[in-house]
């Protein structure tokens, strides 16, 4: 895990990769050549897990001087890789996973990415046929943005490292601002935040042949991984999780390979506890004695906090806890901090509870942290699922089933009746008893700005979803496919990246094995929802792994936040001058009077709080940590 830097034609400035040292404390590398297109700069800031000598250092040259490498992920197959290329006749002089890699593409080119399993950003440059060639993992784990101008062309890990290239701006990008304020999305297109840079997106790449293509053209972006299909798999319950459980355990088990200590994340939901619990089994069986280090936040306020559920899961196995609690004092002073590492605006003080407990592991002096994000994706694991699986009960007439899928909500989840027959096509119900009523149409009236005019009918969803290329959703397996390749998990992604990234550890997440990606992807409906159930397969999969009370919870919170007590309270003031920051420091972005308006409603109770004026405040923060303009 590390930070990069590559640029093409601009004049090699070393700030760039310097800028991003804690992504890389245990060393730098930066290298110059001359190209026909002008200099070629890569750089290197490496944080050492795998090989800690300098046989791993970077930029990395291989097959005397032909090729070279800048690199940030971990490739978890490398061991067989090298095996096999080995038997072709290469030879190491590195443990390295990185000089596999090299040794990959040297034999296979750029069809190398397809034997890979791991998470991995890479710029290779191929001195003899002078090509550029990036490429970024299958589901975006790692980061790579671009900046492009007729001066030349830069990529890095981070969006802070190409803002002081000449000719790219710090000017808003103001459609992507207007999707994360109105629905908390970002993370889903190739855009950004910033109007001048864009990313890879997971599962593409670019080759840039220095003979053809000159700095200012439009970039060869292609896919090298496709969108997957959601279906397909027939298998009963009892067969689609054994085959879960193994898929599974191999990952964990993969995601193991370290020179350095592994621990985990716990939370105390299914994900992450189904990885300390398969960890705990995996490290048992080779003997290994040294308890893991789990990781967790904590609250005092009961609604949030998670603590009999860790407790539950550190009972049951080998471990050592590590409990922070997250202060409200400190979610607003450390804001500006998250903000920087972050690059752009993040949609709630749940980041700062991640970013907390990333602090606490660096403390304990864990470098590598598995982690649970990518389940709730792939297998429909969020309550919004529900819809579709409800609405589709309601076409198939499984009026039955229906029945006990709202019974078991109400029982599991608490909601009556009549709040989960909002919204569907059910025949028999007259519509002014399911609240329809008279929807608000366009945007909510505090977005309502001269910024926003020309987006009256822009949907943040829609967009994600046209951005890779897939229809509407109208199932469950749909659902899985958007929110794991189009929406919810890259934006997770982002978060977890500069959060471990700042406190230079490694986090790793063994459920976005793309074995097990699209084994969850392809099983059909019935092993996702089920009734109240989310997650079936994993929770199948799971049986007799976990403690039977985390194995039976049907609540969801993930790394949240008491943001309901602190904004109300302690930190109303906070948000009221964080509000007047942003309305300042943008002026005609938002509505004033009807921002001001939602916000104190919101913050009185007048009306249900949510994280709408979180994203107001922070993009003021963003603004100012950054300089943007408008």
């Amino acid at each position: 895990m590390c930070g990069i830097f590559a640029s093409l034609g601009f004049l090699p400035d070393k700030a760039n990769i310097d800028i991003v040292s804690h992504r890389g404390p245990d060393g730098s590398g930066w290298k110059v050549f001359e190209t026909s297109r002008g200099p070629l700069a890569l750089g290197h800031r490496r944080l050492a897990i795998i090989d800690l000598t300098e046989a791993g250092h970077q930029p990395m040259g291989y097959a005397d001087g032909r090729y070279w490498m800048v690199y940030n992920g971990e490739i978890y197959n490398y061991l067989e890789l090298k095996s096999g290329l080995e038997a072709l006749g290469w030879v190491f002089t590195s443990h390295s996973d990185s000089e596999v890699l090299m040794a990959a593409y040297a034999q296979w080119g750029e069809d190398a990415l397809q034997r890979l399993m791991g998470m991995f950003a890479l710029v290779i440059w191929d001195a003899r046929e002078q090509r550029l060639f990036m490429a970024r993992d299958r589901f975006g784990i790692k980061p790579l943005y671009l900046a492009s101008s007729p001066r030349g062309i830069a990529a890095g890990s981070e969006i802070k490292q190409l803002l002081n290239l000449p000719g790219i701006s710090r000017r808003m990008n103001v459609p992507r601002i207007r999707d994360f304020l109105a629905s908390g999305i970002s993370e889903h297109t190739a855009e950004t935040m910033f109007a001048d840079v864009q990313q890879l997106r997971g599962g593409e790449c670019v080759t840039l042949d220095l003979a053809k293509w000159r700095p200012g053209e439009a970039l060869p972006i292609r896919r090298w991984y496709g969108i997957l299909k959601s279906g397909g798999l027939e298998l009963s319950e009892q067969e689609a999780g054994a085959r879960f459980r193994d898929l599974l355990t191999t990952s964990v088990q993969m995601h193991l390979r370290s020179d350095v200590p592994v621990g985990s994340c716990l939370s105390g939901g299914l994900d992450s506890s189904s990885i300390v619990c398969l960890m705990d089994r995996l490290l048992r069986e080779q003997n290994v004695t040294a308890p893991i280090n789990t990781i967790s936040a904590c609250y005092k306020e009961k609604e949030v906090d998670e603590r009999p559920f860790m407790e539950a899961v550190v009972a049951s196995v080998h471990s050592k806890p590590h409990y922070v609690y997250p202060t409200v004092n400190d979610a607003i002073e450390q804001a500006e901090k998250i903000t920087w590492h972050q690059d752009e605006p993040y949609g709630s003080t749940s980041i700062f509870a991640q970013w907390s407990v990333f602090s606490a592991a660096r403390q304990a002096g864990v470098k590598v942290m598995l982690d649970g994000q990518g389940a709730d994706e792939q297998l429909a694991g969020y309550h919004s699922g529900f819809y579709y699986y409800m609405a589709d009960l309601v076409r198939r007439q499984k009026w039955l089933a229906l029945a006990r899928a709202v019974e078991q909500r109400r029982a599991f989840h608490g909601l009556s009746y009549l709040d989960q027959l909002r919204g569907l096509s059910v025949p028999f119900v007259p519509r002014r008893f399911l609240g329809r009523g008279k929807q608000m149409l366009g945007m909510p009236d505090w977005l309502a700005s001269d910024a926003f005019r020309t987006l009256l009918n822009s949907d943040a969803f829609s967009t994600a979803l046209a951005a890779i290329g897939v229809g509407p959703v109208q199932s469950i397996g749909d659902l899985c496919v958007a929110m794991t390749q189009g929406s919810n998990l890259t934006m997770l992604l982002h978060w977890e990246d500069r959060n471990s990234m700042a406190h230079g550890i490694e986090a790793r997440v063994p459920f976005l094995d793309h074995s097990l990606v699209e084994f969850s992807i392809g099983l059909g409906e019935s092993h996702k929802i089920v009734y109240g159930d989310t997650k079936r397969v994993l929770r199948r999969a799971m049986a007799g792994v976990l403690p039977s009370e985390v194995a039976n919870r049907r609540d969801k919170l993930g790394f949240a936040t008491p943001e309901q007590t602190w904004f109300r309270g302690p930190l109303r003031q906070a948000i009221e001058a964080g509000v007047e920051d942003t309305l300042a420091r943008f002026p005609g972005l938002l509505h004033p009077d009807n921002t001001r308006r939602l916000t104190q409603q919101m913050l009185t109770g007048d009306r249900p709080l949510d994280f709408t004026v979180w994203r107001i405040v922070n993009v003021g923060i963003w603004g100012r940590v950054f300089n943007v303009t408008m």
